[in-house]
């Protein structure tokens, strides 16, 4: 919601913050040259005394950042957000809590900027289960920077899951590639699970 009703360049920001997982002040760090525009692969300058990262950008996300550019006719070392951090997080804190109260949902004005970065690490140790790939992915130099985000996902009782049942390597592949996790093997079959 937050992004879907955005002006156009806040709703690129918090994109790529959702699909990158960065510091918003990264993001105002980054060079069109920092871009691949043909795979949507970004090269991230750390913040915090960090790792330097590349990760890629989901396709709309993408999209949306060329508009941008072609829009603003950026050269390679103009920067795409030429703002302050702090900048960005004030108006995204009018954005956020103007649109909590014409939507009268109270908690949309709970989400800081720096919530998409944890939601991006969350969903990505979710998928992952590998915190290792996690902490390369955020930069972090010290993996107990990264534990913190394994506690943010609990499974409960009310989850609700897709499952779907793989009798080979070939179908096994697919569903991962799908997004599904592998759960067991029952009577030569392979179950897996995605949660809805």
């Amino acid at each position: 919601m937050l992004i879907a009703n955005a002006r156009p360049k806040m709703a690129l920001f918090l994109s790529m913050s959702k699909d990158l997982g960065t510091r918003p002040i990264e993001l105002t760090w980054l060079k069109t040259k920092d871009i691949d525009l043909k795979n949507g692969i970004v090269t991230i300058t750390s913040a915090k005394h960090c790792n330097g990262r590349t990760l890629k950008l989901k396709n709309r996300t993408l999209n949306m950042l060329k508009q941008h550019i072609q829009k603003h006719n950026f050269n390679q070392n103009d920067r795409i957000f030429p703002t302050s951090s702090s900048h960005i997080s004030d108006v995204y804190r009018r954005h956020r809590n103007t649109l909590a109260k014409k939507l009268q949902i109270p908690t949309i004005a709970q989400i800081r900027l720096y919530d998409f970065r944890h939601y991006y690490a969350s969903m990505l140790y979710h998928k992952t289960k590998d915190l290792l790939h996690v902490k390369t992915a955020l930069g972090h130099k010290d993996l107990r920077q990264t534990l913190r985000y394994t506690q943010l996902l609990e499974t409960t009782e009310d989850d609700e899951y897709h499952c779907k049942v793989a009798t080979t390597v070939k179908e096994a592949t697919q569903l991962i590639e799908k997004g599904f996790e592998y759960v067991t093997e029952k009577d030569g079959t392979m179950i897996f699970r995605k949660r809805k």
